[in-house]
This record gives structure tokens, sequence and C-alpha cells, in this order.
């Protein structure tokens, strides 16, 4: 559905966005992360056709950015990081206002404000002017004004800025409501939402795409915890494909070792140990959590 190829954003001497290329499927939930300077606010920009390429191309459907722009935005729902909302104007008249610049009819858009209020949990503050709401608040009106005209394709960067835990959550059931009939995509700075959330993650540093992964599969390891009845290092370092066992915890009953061996090597390590007569206790694979994966991606950064 969203084919972005070679994009490259350049101001003057800096490179913002560098040589990036990546598909979205539709129907997917990605995360885009990477620190502060990294590319994301750029990269979004430039797919909502609000900032040009310096190079590269981005296709949707068969539409380009740049030749058929005003077509790709009719099918986007945007929340940058900070919405431009008129303080002034109640709630529901500024969703009336973005319904009426996203093309909605006007016999359609009570039907479309209506909907954008209840998903957003806005109804007790439809008549507030926006100025008198909290920025939790104002947030949930980008988020609105994004959703309202039902798009196929929902960018949202930063969505649960300045959200409390309970709207949090709110905005978690929201997103997972809303790929369900469309694509969506979300940067965000906390990790804990992407994995709360997404399926795929895009990861940037410097400007570069240097991971482009299913969650489920970025979080595991090729190595091996196994928990084990007596001494099994002579056992596990004589297994062919195994390599760097590592003792990490040991008491007068059981010891556990990390050992570097892919997933399939499990039942072949479980059945050594058994023949060598030592209880085994536990044998999985080693996961790793978001934010061991996104810190190591940044000291590889720092050695560079």
């Amino acid at each position: 559905m969203i084919e972005v190829s070679h994009l490259t954003r350049r101001y003057g001497e800096l490179t913002a966005v560098d040589d990036v290329s990546f598909v979205i499927g539709r129907g997917e939930v990605v995360g885009l992360l990477g620190h502060n300077g990294a590319g994301k606010t750029t990269i979004m920009k430039m797919m909502t056709g609000f900032l040009e390429p310096s190079g590269g191309t981005i296709r949707v459907d068969g539409l380009e950015i740049g030749r058929d722009t005003p077509a790709i935005q009719t099918r986007l729902g945007y929340l940058p990081e900070n919405c431009p909302v008129w303080p002034d104007m109640t709630v529901i008249d500024y969703l009336d206002y973005q319904a009426a610049l996203h093309g909605v009819s006007k016999e359609r858009r009570p039907r479309a404000i209506a909907q954008a209020i209840r998903r957003t949990a806005l109804s007790e503050k439809a008549t507030r002017p926006i100025h008198t709401l909290s920025r939790g608040y104002r947030q949930r009106v980008g988020v609105a004004q994004a959703i309202l005209h039902e798009p196929d394709i929902i960018i949202l960067d930063e969505p649960t800025n300045g959200l409390d835990p309970t709207q949090i959550r709110h905005m978690r059931d929201l997103v997972r409501e809303l790929a369900t009939k469309a694509t969506v995509i979300v940067s965000t700075h906390i990790l804990q939402e992407v994995q709360a959330i997404c399926e795929r993650v895009l990861i940037l540093r410097a400007g570069r795409l240097v991971i482009d992964s299913r969650l489920e599969n970025l979080q595991l390891s090729h190595a091996l915890l196994v928990t084990v009845e007596g001494d099994a290092r002579p056992v596990l370092e004589s297994l062919q494909g195994v390599a760097n066992v590592t003792e990490l915890t040991a008491d007068e009953s059981r010891r556990q070792y990390r050992l570097e061996a892919p997933p399939t090597a499990a039942p072949r390590v479980a059945a050594a140990l058994t023949q060598a007569g030592l209880g085994v206790h536990e044998l999985k694979t080693e996961r790793h959590d978001l934010e061991t994966v996104f810190a190591r991606v940044n000291e590889e950064d720092g050695h560079a």
C-alpha cells in the first residue's frame, strides 16, 4: 500500500533523512522509532505531502507524492506532534471546520463528527472552547480531526503526548480499533506504547533506517537460557552449534546458563542434558524487550 524508496531530505549540508526505503502493507500498525533528530518527523511530513523530498519517491497504491499529492492527502489522517488548533473555537465547531477541509459533505458531517467525538471520548468537552481544555484533551481533539473522515492511512506523531494513564489506555484501544480498517503509523518516544499496539517497528538512527522488523522477531535473540541441576558446562560446551556458554546464577541445587544457539537447538540441548543425568528445570529462548533492542542500536552508533 505504501512504498517509500530511497527517500532523502537535506537542509543545506545537513542530511536529515538518508536513503530510507520501506514498504507498509494494508492494515499494518507500524511504530517509527528513533532519538530526537533521527528523522522520524521529517519522514512523516514528507509522507503527508507537507515537505518535499530532496530525493526518492513515496507511493500510495500507485499514486505518488508530488505528482498526486492532493489525491493522496484525501486518504490520509495526520496528527502532527504539535497539532495546530483554533483555541477560540469549540471542539464541535473545530471538527466541523476540519470536516469541511477534508471534503466531508454537509449531509455526512454530523455523523462523522459524532463518531470522532465518541471514539476519542470527547463527549463531555464537545461544546467547550479548545483553549479551556487540558493538554491531554487538546491532544484528543487532534486525534479526532485526523480520523473523522475515515482515512485509509492514519499517521500519528506522539499521539499519547500529554495523556494521563487512563487516557493512554483509551488511546491504545482506539489505535487497535482504527487498525481494523486502516493502516496506522505511530511515532512515539514511549517504547511501552509501541510494544502495546504495534506489530512492526522501523528504527531510525541519524537519518538512516537501521532496523525494519516485526516486533515478535526483533525481541527474540539467538540464545537459550537453561536451568539445570548440577554443573552442565562440560555438556553444553561439547554440543555442536553451541557457543559462549555463560553461567548466570548458581545455588546449591540449580544453575542457570546462557548459551548462544538458535531456538531449533533446544531439543538437542535438552536431550544431551537428560542423557548426562542432569535434571532440566527450564529451557527457553532468551527474549529482549524493545527498550533493550533500542539501547543496543544506539550503543552501536556510539561506538561507530
